[in-house]
């Protein structure tokens, strides 16, 4: 080659290896151009995807089935497309999928949830009702398959419709059919379930396994209050309630007692299937593991039935209001859904509190009224226990006087015998020191009473009174960013803790208490402040109402008591013979107690 050549090959050379660096494209353009491409990919996938599931469908409108799948037990169920069909009633709209033959959702028309939205119990895919088969070969679930509504000779039902029939067909001749009815009016559903000619087809067909569940969403203003009365209860055959832990995740197996009701409770709601002849064995559980933030728990139920003598298990859902009045109308003891306290607590609200808060009802007042004149009623019943606590504190200010001169004679190093000084100074001024305390002590089951039965208390959900949007609830006037879990202020409690406070103080002035005493009172009133600030704003209504009239009644009661004749009545009881003065049990124990004390402070010196 001459020089041309080469001169002219290297030139060439030099516009190619200039034309891959100055023309090559940029990172960001290569990641743009695989960006493209990947886009591409993904379009064509999804097309080839949709292609085949319209394929399907239109597989499964036309009727054509795989002849494989058809020979498997209730192959022909397996495809279908899902319809949705309502009962209504003028308190429910019950909305059944053909898919399960299942319940898909059930709305309470007359009510709505915390922030005015439809109140829906449960609904969508996220719950399950059906029975789990044991084929031989194949264990089946019915809630997967399709039922038909309305097959040929029975019942049908497209809309308000008071009962219709789901059929899950094994053959003409087998099926299963369940029963929904719905009167037309009230908080119940029928549901009757039975098999016919599968006796030979499922295994220990006698007996039906059911698998309920159901993810229950959020209907009240607080979250964390709704989860924490929630739970799974149930009653069994011989009246026991019982309820699977509000607090936490939990499970029971039971086995030894037949079950009658079980029920998914929420706060103010609840979802119940009643087994008319009982549940043999059951398998309970309650969880906090849910898809979203709207969904208050996860309640299952796993139940085996025994069929009746015509192969049907007759059924029972009630969906409504935890009210004990409407509850105790529905029969099977399901007003023991709400909560009304342990031992005692349970007796005074049922049989007092309870009695006095409908008798009020009947009146149409606002619900801060009732309150209110509950509150009146009760003061006035109990107003002869605040006048004996009340006179017995003024005893012990009368006496404080000797007291303090008592405690400057022997001092505070021996407090045994300071003690029994004291008791003799009792003794002989006939005072009981406890006369102040006992009778409230005696009050306190009722206001622990009134704790359990204001929160359970259906009939305060969404009354308002005054400021308070919803007495079921808490009053949030001051909303902040969570500082320790607390977001807000309750100025209904902010108001109870006040009013405590100050009782406190005129009731430290009336007794005469020092020390230590004088500020022990003082710790309560601010640990309800933290205890009680998201708790309803019924229940701090009530407290502070019922320190308000107590305020009244001791003023009143001043008129009433005169320390000059208290102080009289002592001296006159200490010139009485030592035989003669009562001694009360108390006082006797006492004196025995501080007897033996200083015997054995006697013997160590």
């Amino acid at each position: 080659m001459d020089k041309n050549t080469y001169t002219g090959f290297f030139l060439i050379v030099l516009i190619m290896l200039g034309s891959y660096f100055l023309l090559r494209p940029s990172e960001a353009q290569l990641k743009k151009e695989k960006l493209v491409q990947d886009s591409i990919k993904r379009v064509v996938a999804a097309k080839a995807v949709t292609s085949t599931i319209k394929t399907d469908t239109a597989k499964k409108a036309a009727g054509i089935v795989d002849s494989a799948l058809l020979k498997t037990p209730f192959g022909a169920a397996t495809v279908g497309s899902e319809k949705l069909i309502t009962l209504e009633n003028k308190e429910l709209r019950v909305k059944l999928s053909t898919h399960g033959g299942r319940i898909y959702s059930v709305e309470l028309k007359n009510y709505k949830t915390a922030d005015k939205k439809p109140l829906i119990l449960f609904d969508g895919d996220k719950n399950q009702f059906g029975l789990t088969l044991n084929i031989p070969g194949k264990n089946i679930n019915t809630n997967d398959l399709y039922f038909t509504p309305g097959a040929p000779g029975l019942s049908v039902a497209e809309k308000d419709s008071s009962s219709i029939t789901m059929r899950l067909s094994y053959s003409t001749t087998q099926y299963i059919d369940y029963v929904y009815s719905l009167n037309g009016a009230g908080f119940k559903l029928g549901l009757n379930i039975k098999t016919t000619g599968l006796d030979h087809v499922i295994a220990n067909s006698n007996t039906l396994n059911l698998n309920w569940e159901s993810s229950l969403h959020k209907q009240e203003k607080d979250m964390k209050q709704e989860r924490q009365y929630s739970t799974v209860w149930y009653r069994n055959t011989e009246n026991e309630v019982d309820y699977l832990n509000e607090g936490k995740d939990d499970q029971k197996t039971i086995t030894d007692k037949k079950i009658q009701w079980v029920s998914f409770k929420q706060h103010f709601f609840s979802n119940v299937l009643i087994a008319k002849q009982g549940i043999d064995k059951s398998n309970l559980s309650v969880s906090t593991d849910v898809t979203n933030n709207e969904d208050v728990k996860q309640m299952k139920a796993e139940l085996s039935f025994t069929r009746a003598a015509d192969g049907s298990v007759p059924l029972e859902f009630y969906f409504g209001p935890n009210s004990y009045s409407i509850l105790k109308t529905q029969g099977y003891d399901l007003q023991k859904l709400v909560y009304l306290g342990w031992g005692p607590l349970k007796y005074i609200n049922q049989f007092a509190v309870l009695p006095v808060f409908n008798f009020l009802k009947e009146f149409n007042l606002n619900y801060g009224l009732i309150i209110l004149a509950l509150t009146i009623v009760l003061k006035l019943v109990l107003s002869p226990l605040t006048y004996k606590s009340y006179l017995s504190m003024a005893k012990m200010r009368v006496l404080k006087p000797e007291m303090d001169e008592i405690k400057a004679k022997v001092g505070e190093d021996n407090p045994t015998l300071l003690q029994q000084e004291y008791l003799k100074l009792y003794k002989k001024a006939g005072v009981n020191p406890l006369g102040g305390c006992l009778p409230l002590l005696i009050q306190m089951p009722i206001v622990i009473a009134f704790f359990k039965f204001f929160p359970s208390l259906f009939e305060l959900r969404g009354q308002s009174f005054l400021w308070m949007h919803d007495l079921s609830t808490y009053d949030s006037v001051i909303s902040f960013t969570p500082i320790f879990g607390v977001d807000h202020i309750s100025l209904m409690c902010l108001l109870m803790t006040i009013s405590t406070l100050v009782y406190t103080y005129f009731n430290n002035q009336i007794s005469g208490a020092t020390g230590q005493m004088k500020y022990i009172g003082y710790i309560t009133p601010i640990i309800f402040l933290v205890t009680l600030n998201s708790y309803p704003a019924g229940l701090n209504y009530y407290y502070f109402l019922a320190n308000m009239l107590t305020f009244l009644q001791q003023y009143l009661i001043r008129f009433m008591v005169d320390d000059k004749k208290i102080h009289a009545q002592i001296q006159e009881n200490k010139k009485k013979p030592e035989e003669k003065k009562k001694k009360s049990g108390f006082q006797a124990r006492m004196e025995d107690m501080m007897r033996q004390q200083q015997q054995v402070q006697t013997k160590k010196k």
